[in-house]
């Protein structure tokens, strides 16, 4: 027996429903993150009981406004529909999909049957006039006139050349109206950033080290290497902390628990008399010396990101003003931070759950919004995964709103469902697992798995190659040729890249003690001197990888990267495909690469069309080299001082006489 819901409902029951939405990120939760002046596709199922015709459309909203825009959506087979738009603002749009029985269209498209068929259309033709008078009575009165003449011309002896006028199907999808439309029951939401969100080359560097002969360096010595910088190709520079620096348990070298009197101290042990995180360190400079660092950079296409960790030094000052906002022991004494076995006593914690969590969380917004009017437009941010998702969700919304060119990275190591969760929240970009991913098998599944829907929905991955605190041990112990094969890796495969320079072009590789992924003699405590002249300095390299990712269009695009089979166990390869310009790299890595190992490809063969080439056009753009290769017997060869192949292949198909005639 049915439920009586069933017959005490008001209205007939509806008839479509609407299944699959793509794009999507847990029934619409969160936002789809998407980029700007790039075509975003919707696609729906749409189906209804019987096989009544139906018309579907879109409905985008742009941020800011209440007004909706309709636009049609195309069937393309086995009830899949769909249709795109160019979203041309930043910030949060909105869509949503409807389906209708379209009454008019199932009778035409019967109509035609029954005509085919030789029966007779009167009673049809009547039904078609009836159709049009309703809408008549209840639509709009622009279209009125011609409506009355098409339901006139269908009671002529040629109502059938009037009732197939395109004329007529327009004007009665135009003005029918929305009776008995479904509509999704949560419109969804797609976060359109701006390009830089989705593709980018990151430096890391701390200014201090950039001075001469091994003193303090300032904004302004930081200032006057920018060229270097940009001489490699990167486009966002990232600076750790710039703020004071507390003096009360500051850290010595190699992370010693007692520091001397010339010791620096950490960056991220923030605050101190000199001020807190809206300030900037005095031996670093001013903030006009900051103001000239970002408009110089801004002037050679290069972006500030600022480093946002949310964490005191015992000496800052809100410790004094705000005790409330920190964890207490039993005894009442301020809790320092720790990661057991760690240890960070030169860092407070801030109490995210104190009961004057308002007024914390108010005033991290206003120390962002500070920085935001002094031009910075990234931030860094530091461990987000030990504050609470709300904190986040409110924050990156809120910022947004009034600034959605403002963009995030997560700095977040942990577990990979809260990495996915900060994504959700509002993160426009993350850090990731690619440090620790160096097996073929892994790798494979690890690109597959972060360039692909559901996850590229929503989260953007930053492949650094090494962080202050992160020096991997195939680093360690692999040589140059290692450094090359994790540059190439991280560059060349995802669209955001980043390093910890210049350690990683000068192949820093000794950690602090064995097993340790922390340098030796680590920045994060002390002044460092780089030899940026170096004859063995990997910035040549690191100047052409950045090159290729700007030249190649299927690189600049940020196309997801499709691994291809390669009978050489230890050679990774994959492709980059962009079907609009036809632009297709591929990547061979060797893994292992101090052995020359050579290895047979298996292209497929979609990557250019229905049609496999006969043949390749075969371009390295490390060295230049040209070739021709047959499509079905292509082989690659890395070697120890090349460990890493990168190749543009341009297909040639053979001409017949019957494809020269077609």
């Amino acid at each position: 027996m049915k439920p009586s819901s069933v017959y005490e409902t008001p209205v007939p029951a509806r008839r479509i429903a609407i299944d699959r939405i793509e794009p999507d990120v847990d029934a619409g939760r969160f936002a789809v993150k998407r980029i700007i002046h790039r075509p975003i596709t919707i696609r729906a199922d749409i189906v209804c009981d019987g096989d009544d015709e139906l018309s579907c459309s879109l409905h985008i909203r742009p941020p800011n406004t209440a007004l909706w825009t309709t636009l049609p959506l195309t069937s393309v087979g086995n009830d899949r529909w769909e249709s795109e738009f160019i979203p041309d603002q930043l910030g949060i749009w909105e869509f949503t999909v409807s389906g209708r029985v379209d009454y008019f269209k199932t009778w035409h498209r019967d109509l035609v049957r029954r005509n085919d068929h030789g029966e007779d259309l009167q009673g049809e033709f009547a039904e078609g006039c009836r159709m049009i008078e309703r809408v008549i009575r209840h639509g709009s009165p622009d279209g009125i006139e011609e409506l009355i003449w098409f339901k006139n011309a269908l009671q002529n002896p040629d109502g059938y050349s009037a009732a197939c006028d395109p004329e007529l199907a327009t004007l009665m999808a135009t003005y029918t109206g929305c009776t008995n439309e479904t509509r999704l029951e949560q419109p969804r939401r797609v976060r359109v950033d701006r390009e830089r969100a989705e593709f980018g080359a990151w430096y890391e560097a701390f200014p201090r080290s950039w001075g001469s002969a091994g003193r303090h360096g300032t904004l302004t010595d930081f200032t006057q290497h920018l060229g270097y910088i940009k001489s490699m190709g990167f486009d966002v520079i990232y600076l750790p902390p710039i703020h004071p620096i507390g003096h009360a348990f500051r850290k010595g070298k190699n992370n010693s628990i007692t520091a001397g009197p010339d010791d620096v101290g950490s960056p991220w042990g923030i605050g101190s008399a000199d001020g807190g995180h809206s300030d900037i360190h005095p031996e670093l400079g001013t903030l006009a010396d900051f103001e000239n660092l970002r408009r110089t950079a801004a002037d050679q296409k290069m972006e500030l990101a600022l480093d946002l960790a949310l964490q005191c030094s015992p000496d800052h000052p809100w410790v004094t003003e705000h005790p409330e906002w920190f964890y207490h022991r039993a005894d009442g004494t301020i809790r320092f931070a720790e990661n057991p076995p760690k240890k960070y006593q030169d860092i407070y914690p801030l109490n995210f759950e104190t009961t004057a969590w308002r007024e914390l969380w108010d005033t991290i917004r206003e120390t962002i919004e500070i920085w935001i009017t002094r031009g910075v437009r990234i931030f860094r941010v530091d461990n987000p995964h030990t504050k609470p998702f709300d904190f986040w969700e409110w924050l990156l919304s809120d910022i947004q709103k009034t600034h959605p060119d403002v963009l995030f990275l997560a700095e977040a190591f942990t577990r990979p469902k809260i990495m996915y969760r900060l994504a959700k929240l509002g993160f426009s970009q993350s850090y990731t697992y690619f440090t620790w991913r160096t097996e073929k098998k892994e790798l494979e599944d690890y690109l597959h798995e972060i360039t692909t829907p559901p996850v590229s929905d929503f989260f953007r991955p930053n492949f650094f190659t090494n962080t202050p605190d992160i020096l991997h041990k195939t680093l360690q112990s692999g040589g140059r040729a290692m450094f090359i094969v994790r540059l190439g890796l991280a560059a060349l495969s995802t669209g955001n890249w980043g390093i910890y320079g210049p350690a990683m072009e000068l192949q820093q590789a000794v950690p602090r003690e064995p097993g340790s992924e922390e340098y030796l003699h680590s920045e994060k405590y002390e002044i460092k001197q780089w030899n940026l002249e170096a004859t063995d300095t990997l910035a040549p390299f690191i100047a052409r990888l950045n090159h290729i990712r700007n030249s190649e269009a299927a690189l600049r695009n940020n196309t997801p990267a499709v691994s291809e089979a390669i009978d050489e166990e230890f050679l990774l390869a994959w492709s980059r495909y962009d079907p609009s310009s036809g632009n297709h790299v591929l990547v061979v890595v060797n893994l292992e690469p101090h052995k020359t190992r050579t290895g047979r490809i298996t292209l497929r063969a979609n990557h250019s069309g229905i049609k496999a080439p006969t043949s390749f056009s075969v371009t390295n753009l490390l060295t230049g080299k040209e070739r021709v290769t047959p499509f079905d017997s292509f082989s690659v060869t890395c070697t120890q001082a090349d460990p890493v192949v990168v190749l543009k292949l341009t297909p040639i198909f053979q001409v017949t006489e019957e494809s020269a005639h077609a």
